[in-house]
C-alpha cells in the first residue's frame, strides 16, 4: 500500500519511486488545496485519516423505496425524481428508521485526474451499529467505486438494519481511499507484511489469494463470552455521540 509520492527501497539498496498503489493523508490534503476534492464547507482536520478522507453528509435526506443504482444515463438526482418518496431536513438533526433506506447527497465531491480511482467503505463505528451505508455516483453502475476521472458528486445510500439512529448535516458514516493505478498485492507480499506489522494475530494465518479471517466461538474462558446480540426493541441511537450508551441498553451477550 504505497502512494505517489512514497519511495521504496530495492534489492540493490537503491530507492525507487512507487507508481501505483493508495494515496496517503499528505496527498489527499494536496487533492483538496487543487480542488480534486471539493467540499459544501472546508474540510477539517479530523476527517483525513492515514489513507482516506471520511465523508460528511449534506443537507438533505431521501427516503426512498428500495436501493439503486443510476446507470451508466442517468444521474442520481435524475433517479431521484421518480424514487424518492418524500425529503427530509438533516440541518437539526432527523431520525432514519430502521428498515427503511435513505440517499443523502454528500458534502464532499471530486474532480479525479486520469488513472486515479476511488473505493468507499463504512466507518467502523458504523458498521458497529449495523447501518448499511455504500457508496453511489452519477452515472454508477458499482457501488463503492468511483471512476477512474470521474467528475461529480458523491451521494451515500443509508439503510439502518439493527437500531434507529439520529443523524445530522456533517455526520460522517463512510471513506473514501485514492487509488493511481491498479496495483496487486501478491500472496508474498502479503506474507512480509504479516511478518513484519502481523496483518491478522495468530500462528497460523492464512494468506493465499488475500487474507482469511475467522471467528473464534470458543468464547471467554471464565465467562463463556462468544459476542453480543442486538435487542429488538431499543432507543433511538445518536451517531455523532459516540460512548454514550450502555451497552446492555442495546445488546445481549451470548
Amino acid at each position: 500500500m504505497t502512494a505517489d509520492a512514497s519511495t521504496a527501497a530495492t534489492d540493490s539498496g537503491t530507492r525507487e519511486k512507487r507508481t501505483t498503489g493508495i494515496l496517503p493523508s499528505q496527498t489527499i490534503r494536496e487533492m483538496i488545496k487543487g480542488g480534486q476534492i471539493a467540499s459544501d464547507t472546508p474540510v477539517i482536520d479530523g476527517q483525513i485519516q492515514p489513507s482516506s478522507i471520511d465523508l460528511r453528509l449534506g443537507d438533505e435526506a431521501y427516503r426512498v423505496r428500495a436501493s439503486f443504482l443510476p446507470g451508466r444515463n442517468a444521474t442520481v438526482a435524475d433517479r431521484l425524481e421518480t424514487l424518492a418518496m418524500h425529503k427530509i431536513d438533516l440541518r437539526d438533526g432527523a431520525v432514519l428508521e430502521k428498515g427503511c433506506v435513505y440517499i443523502v447527497r454528500l458534502q464532499e465531491g471530486v474532480s479525479l485526474p486520469p488513472k486515479v480511482s476511488g473505493t468507499a467503505n463504512p466507518k467502523s463505528s458504523t458498521g458497529r451499529l449495523d447501518i448499511f451505508t455504500r457508496l453511489i455516483t452519477d452515472y454508477g453502475t458499482e457501488f463503492e467505486s468511483v471512476p477512474e476521472g470521474y467528475e461529480g458528486p458523491l451521494y451515500a445510500e443509508i439503510s439502518p438494519r439493527t437500531f434507529s439512529v439520529l443523524a445530522r448535516t456533517g455526520s460522517r458514516l463512510n471513506q473514501l481511499r485514492f487509488r493511481r493505478g491498479h496495483p496487486v498485492a501478491s500472496d508474498a507480499a502479503m506474507r512480509r507484511l504479516q511478518d513484519s506489522v502481523v496483518l491478522v494475530h495468530g500462528q497460523d494465518a492464512d494468506i493465499k489469494e488475500g487474507v482469511a479471517v475467522s471467528v473464534d466461538l470458543t468464547g471467554e474462558p471464565k465467562s463463556g463470552l462468544i459476542g453480543y446480540k442486538a435487542k429488538q426493541h431499543t432507543g433511538l441511537i445518536d451517531i455523532d455521540q459516540p460512548g454514550s450508551y450502555e451497552v446492555s441498553d442495546f445488546w445481549e451477550p451470548l
